[in-house]
């Protein structure tokens, strides 16, 4: 079920209605009941996969609590082998689902290049939704549980909605149990605030999802299925709008989980933090998917020895764990290249800070002014945006080809159109739309923009007269209804981390 469907229209206010209307200590069962039946919408089949998940963890940080009662080498032992047989059991699941087909075929065109035939066996199973974060987000807890952080969660069913709340369930955010699990206990009652807090949210995301994403989707698909048909130009284009549509496609899921949760009461972390504002990459990753990005930290780079070992092991460490989030992002090499490259731009940043600090010195260079800081930040977003392209490319080979290409065939001319209003090729997109388009980048910029600067929007809207905010609210509302981009028959259209 889709958060832009019709479905999730009836589904999620029949979910809070009846949330608010029974009592206490059966709320967590009438929300656990309609997180299974929202995933189940996608393949019934594949709750098992998430309740395999969910006995597992649930039952090893029960084990791992009572071996941490214990003291001796055996306790400490049994510790670590349950942790690991946790471990495997859901990266194995994980591994079969999403990389068994990649790793077959990249070992099949490793021997090739020998003239060694080989074939291994074929799978016909689809990808279950969002089976990377409910295992990563089961794994946290498990980690957690083993260091001692947290107590193991006893009550089976309060565990099995944490893992499977219908929110953040299929692309997060990632949800530790410090956070999520205590609110499964306490008592949300209706609150009028909290819920308009809620629903604006939902509806900005919304926003983002319906005017912006899926009208750069329009264009940005056809350009990169069709590149050869395009100039250099004109895919560079197609790629700075795709950083914009990945942006608005998950920034805009996130908005309407966090909103939604908001509405029943519960606070989800906020995955977004105007990203494309930094000024340098490791800024950008403090504010893009933190929750995936803190995981990462905490469970990957940090036990690996973090920035403690050396600066050498440092960067080792550091383009490990991205080339790792690459991998976790898709299974395929292009995507370990969009890990790698911003691995590569953090060390070489390190590596040439002292470089840049004293050439600015030496020129005068003045960092503590505005064109200083828009120049760190267009050069920030022009490397952020070039690994992009391998992240929205089919194939690391298409990417390869798309470089030559925009190379060897810029054609700057292609990208304008002197016969149009805007004077730009506006290619598979009307020229309103197009113009639809930039008016609404222009609207989430400013908005990001504020929060950058730590505005209390929604304080500031709330101090308005009512005749303002309901100028705001039921202008958001009639702008994702006019504007909005709708399949036929009015087929929602997926977010694109629903495959990851």
């Amino acid at each position: 079920m889709l958060f832009n469907s019709v479905n999730f229209l009836i589904f999620f206010p029949i979910v809070v209605l009846v949330y608010f209307l029974i009592p206490k200590r059966v709320k967590y069962l009438w929300l656990l009941g309609a997180s299974y039946y929202f995933y189940m919408s996608w393949n019934p089949k594949y709750a098992l996969l998430i309740l395999i998940s969910t006995v597992a963890t649930w039952a090893s940080g029960l084990f791992l609590s009572v071996f941490a009662q214990q003291s001796g080498k055996k306790a400490k032992r049994a510790k670590k082998w349950c942790l690991a047989g946790c471990v495997v059991l859901n990266l194995g699941i994980l591994f079969f689902f999403k990389y068994y087909t990649f790793a077959a075929t990249s070992i099949e065109e490793f021997f090739s290049l020998f003239r060694i035939s080989m074939r291994a066996p074929v799978f016909d199973v689809l990808l279950p939704v969002g089976i990377s974060f409910y295992t990563f987000q089961a794994l946290a807890y498990v980690f957690d549980v083993y260091r001692g952080e947290i107590p193991a969660e006893k009550n089976f069913l309060r565990y099995a909605l944490f893992i499977s709340f219908f929110p953040q369930l299929v692309a997060g955010p990632i949800e530790r149990s410090k956070n999520l699990m205590r609110q499964m206990y306490e008592p949300h009652t209706f609150d009028l605030e909290r819920v308009k807090d809620g629903l604006l949210l939902m509806g900005w995301g919304f926003f983002q999802k319906l005017v912006i994403a899926d009208r750069i989707a329009i264009l940005v698909t056809d350009v990169y299925d069709n590149f050869s048909d395009y100039s250099g130009m004109q895919i560079l284009l197609a790629t700075v709008l795709f950083a914009f549509q990945i942006y608005c496609d998950f920034g805009g899921y996130s908005d309407i989980a966090v909103g939604a949760a908001r509405v029943m009461g519960f606070t989800l972390t906020k995955n977004f933090k105007s990203p494309y504002y930094a000024t340098t990459v490791s800024e950008f990753w403090r504010g893009w998917h933190i929750s995936l990005t803190t995981w990462f930290r905490d469970y990957v780079y940090i036990p690996l020895g973090g920035n403690r070992c050396g600066r050498w092991k440092k960067y080792r460490n550091l383009l490990l764990t991205f080339a790792v989030s690459g991998l976790w992002h898709g299974a395929g090499w292009n995507f370990v290249a969009w890990g790698g490259l911003n691995g590569i731009y953090q060390v070489i940043g390190d590596l040439t800070r002292p470089f840049r600090t004293g050439l600015q010195k030496q020129l005068h260079i003045r960092t503590d002014c505005g064109s200083y800081h828009l120049l760190q930040g267009l050069t920030t977003f022009i490397f952020v945006d070039f690994a992009w392209l391998f992240f929205r490319s089919n194939t690391l080979v298409d990417a390869l080809q798309m470089l030559r290409h925009v190379i060897t065939h810029p054609d700057l001319l292609a990208t304008f159109d002197p016969d149009t209003l805007l004077g730009i090729n506006t290619m598979t997109l009307s020229e309103k739309d197009f113009f639809v388009m930039l008016v609404s980048l222009a609207v989430l910029m400013l908005v990001d923009h504020w929060k950058k600067q730590k505005v209390d929007l929604k304080g500031k809207l709330e101090r308005q007269n009512i005749w303002f905010r309901c100028l705001v609210y039921y202008g958001l509302i009639f702008t994702v209804l006019i504007f909005g981009i709708y399949g036929p028959e009015y087929d929602a259209s997926t977010f694109i981390y629903f495959q990851f």
